[in-house]
């Protein structure tokens, strides 16, 4: 799918991947969603399915304060508090950290809810707010959206897809 240029591309391309994904994560058995035994974020970690469930639905209520924040003429840090851009591996650990007692069902209730989220604030600002003026360093708002919802959900889909293909899944 095309880098989402515009407002409706931008919601388009959010669920159109995330229905991908709720289509590949409807096929894992239950009882595997816990197993660590999928190439993590980290280099040289390993996370289970619902660990990635757990890397969304962060990076998700991350885009969901940034914007916050920058609506509410507040500073954002990111890509988070203590957090730079060259530590994303740290990072994903922390999502890990976030949502460890949560099972495969609430991190879906979760990451259904964050993706609501963003869709209802896309549906609330103007293509030009989203698009056509600067938001964070060279980014757009909606651009700095789609890198951290629509592509990472496309990306959890082919993780998904090669983890069941190696696990004899699906």
């Amino acid at each position: 799918m095309p880098v989402p240029t515009n407002k409706s591309e931008l919601q388009l391309a959010i669920n159109t991947n995330y229905d991908k994904l709720k289509k590949d994560l409807s096929t894992v058995p239950y009882e595997r969603t816990a197993v660590k035994d999928m190439e993590g974020h980290g280099k040289g970690t390993l996370m289970s399915i619902n660990d990635l469930l757990a890397y969304l639905v962060g990076w998700g209520s991350l885009v969901l304060k940034w914007n916050k924040l920058k609506d509410n003429k507040e500073e954002v840090s990111f890509p988070e508090s203590g957090f730079k851009w060259n530590e994303l591996g740290r990072l994903a650990q922390k999502f890990y950290d976030d949502y460890k007692d949560d099972d495969f069902h609430v991190l879906m209730d979760k990451l259904n809810h964050t993706v609501e989220a963003i869709l209802a604030l896309i549906a609330k600002k103007s293509n030009h707010e989203l698009y056509e003026t600067p938001w964070y360093d060279k980014w757009t708002c909606g651009r700095m959206i789609q890198f951290n919802t629509s592509s990472p959900y496309a990306n959890a889909s082919n993780r998904i897809r090669k983890w069941k293909k190696e696990n004899g899944l699906k």
